[in-house]
């Protein structure tokens, strides 16, 4: 089930994470270094999330595993209370 923070973070992956599959095509638990994230990616992608979704990433959460998936990077945004 498709959420309007899920769509948020996949429109963001579609336009910062320079992936090497469509981000319409991954599963919420697809690895998204495996499909071509860079770390340089992943600070586009936080930064871009902050804006989108008026959040910022505490020290805590800058980390690989935070932005390892949709599901992951879901969990993040809901630990800030993020809403779409």
């Amino acid at each position: 089930m498709s959420t309007a923070v899920d769509d948020k973070i996949r429109a963001v992956l579609s336009e910062h994470a320079l992936l090497q599959v469509p981000a319409a095509e991954l599963t919420d638990d697809t690895d998204l270094y495996r499909a071509g994230l860079t770390s340089h990616a992943s600070v586009n992608v936080m930064l871009a999330l902050e804006d989108e979704l008026d959040v910022e990433f505490p020290d805590q959460l800058l980390h690989r595993s935070t932005f390892q998936s949709i599901s992951a990077l879901r969990d993040a945004l809901a630990s800030l209370g993020a809403t779409a």
